[in-house]
């Protein structure tokens, strides 16, 4: 299931007897598989450490072909206030505006910020640029009293954490 869940359409269309449109259904009972472990429709939950964000994201970033980079919006008491998408990228980047970024948590009154972003190389090590735009997020955060409280890059079934690693 785990390799299943990476396929476009295309990828089904490979198999034997699979068609355009069952190839379509597939995917799109895939993707509605992997929306359903995620939602949270009216529940509210704490994070209490890395492992609980790779938790929550696991899922909807791992199966990726392509970057997507996500906020995770805290109240003071570490329940998630939001989750919102920033960008989609291509196999190797992602943007992620400093704008969009603060501009989004402080219009939601956020007390701090979880960054989120998945690796579809498979390989969760953090890049040159992961660490300097982690930097200069957590610079732009300390002035606006909106804490960059951890960076979580998935890549597969593994994470890395820059406040576990002592990155921040």
């Amino acid at each position: 299931l785990y390799a299943l869940g990476k396929l476009l359409p295309e990828g089904f269309e490979q198999v034997h007897g699979v068609g355009k449109e069952i190839a379509l259904v597939l995917a799109a009972a895939m993707e509605l598989g992997r929306r359903r472990t995620f939602s949270s429709l009216g529940k509210s939950y704490v994070i209490v450490s890395s492992r609980d964000v790779f938790n929550r994201f696991s899922d909807r970033l791992s199966d990726l072909q392509h970057e997507e980079f996500w906020l995770l919006l805290l109240k003071r008491s570490n329940h998630v206030l939001a989750e919102i998408k920033i960008s989609s990228g291509g196999l190797s980047g992602t943007v992620a505006d400093p704008k969009l970024i603060f501009g989004r948590a402080l219009a939601l009154r956020a007390s701090a910020i979880v960054l989120v972003h998945n690796h579809p190389s498979g390989n969760c090590k953090p890049s040159v640029s992961d660490r300097n735009l982690t930097r200069n997020l957590c610079k732009a955060g300390g002035f606006l009293d909106l804490p960059v409280v951890d960076h979580i890059i998935i890549a597969d079934k593994d994470f890395v954490s820059f406040a576990d690693e002592g990155f921040l």
